[in-house]
């Protein structure tokens, strides 16, 4: 059996992209696990699945007996590690689970790793990568100018983010105490195919198809920088092919928007596509803030870009579009996806 690469997570938004992008870029054979909690869905994976290098694995990272079989067998050399609980909201409601699976899940999937690793004869040690995806969030919030670099420092301010922020960590410490082969990743807000929709951009398409009230929090002008997932996933490919061990990179897409121009435009373009005559911006409604909300999030990427020679395809005016028409052709992942407790309601209020 030839070496393969293992995405955890594989079955989310962003790990079912990355999927697609390993089965066109590489050769490898490509395991993936996923325990399919809400987010988890087998729906996007269905294109993948039909190639016979890509393999599902249903499980958690945090059950050390799995994955140590599972790295045996399967002779991974490469680990994407994409299983976490990632939306902000949700950790305010209930941060338990973001403690569990992105800070003892990471921990557990790190040591099982780490002794599998010591295993392995040198060329197979010198090859092993171990590629932990986080985020911006764990830098904090911005003012009204100035970027994050790698150098930033953590400073999260919610749940979600302090729990990244843990994992983050200890793979920086297994890498310096053990000598661990890790990368780490901190990408911008994704959007595009697949996303599950309690997230901003597939939720707002799907009120304003549906004609219902479009929340906005507070006054909509919290900034983010808006990364296609292709773009995304095209970066950790390059990413892990070439980047440093132990070192950083941050991944964004250069497109710094407010939450009410994103709104704005999703509304123009599914008014636009649907040939409605009357603007779908009056659905617009401002709520109460979410609590501890960070204002503006922006990526310097420069590091990727000149020493990894990666760019972003997609603009958020192309991106954005291709996005609603996947949404407004893909009716039927949405009601499959939508089958589970979530009906569009908003989380996170709790204070």
């Amino acid at each position: 059996m030839s070496s393969s690469v293992l995405v955890t997570g594989g079955a989310g938004f962003i790990g079912s992209s990355l999927v697609r992008e390993l089965v066109k870029s590489t050769d490898y054979p490509i395991v993936i696990l996923d325990k399919l909690t809400y987010a988890g869905n087998l729906d996007s994976l269905q294109d993948c699945l039909a190639d016979s290098r890509v393999s599902f694995v249903e499980g958690d990272i945090a059950d050390k007996p799995l994955v140590t079989d599972l790295l045996r067998e399967q002779q991974i050399r490469r680990i994407f590690n994409l299983a976490a609980e990632s939306h902000v909201d949700r950790s305010i409601d209930g941060p338990a689970a973001f403690i569990e699976t992105n800070v003892v899940g990471t921990f557990q999937l790190l040591k099982s790793a780490l002794e599998y690793w010591k295993e392995l004869e040198d060329p197979e040690r010198q090859a092993f990568r171990f590629l932990q995806i986080s985020t911006d969030e764990v830098y904090g919030s911005l003012g009204p100018t100035g970027l994050f670099t790698e150098n930033s420092q953590y400073q999260p301010n919610s749940p979600y983010a302090a729990s990244k922020a843990a994992s983050d960590h200890f793979v920086r410490a297994f890498h310096h105490t053990y000598g661990f082969p890790v990368l780490t990743t901190n990408c911008s807000n994704n959007y595009g195919p697949f996303q599950f929709p309690e997230k901003l951009i597939p939720l707002m398409i799907m009120k304003v198809v549906n004609q219902d009230p479009l929340p906005v929090y507070g006054d909509g002008s919290n900034v983010r920088d808006w990364l296609h997932v292709e773009d995304h996933c095209s970066a950790l490919a390059k990413i892990m092919d070439g980047g440093i061990v132990g070192e950083v990179y941050n991944i964004g897409g250069d497109s710094e928007l407010s939450n009410l121009d994103v709104v704005c435009a999703i509304c123009d373009i599914v008014d636009n596509r649907l040939n409605r005559s009357d603007s779908s911006r009056e659905l617009i409604t401002y709520v109460p803030d979410r609590p501890g909300h960070d204002q503006r999030y922006a990526i310097d990427c420069s590091k990727l870009t000149d020493s990894l020679d990666w760019q972003p395809r997609h603009n958020f005016e192309s991106g954005i579009k291709s996005t609603v028409d996947w949404y407004l052709s893909n009716t039927e992942w949405l009601a499959r996806v939508m089958d589970g407790s979530y009906r569009g309601e908003r989380l996170g209020q709790e204070g």
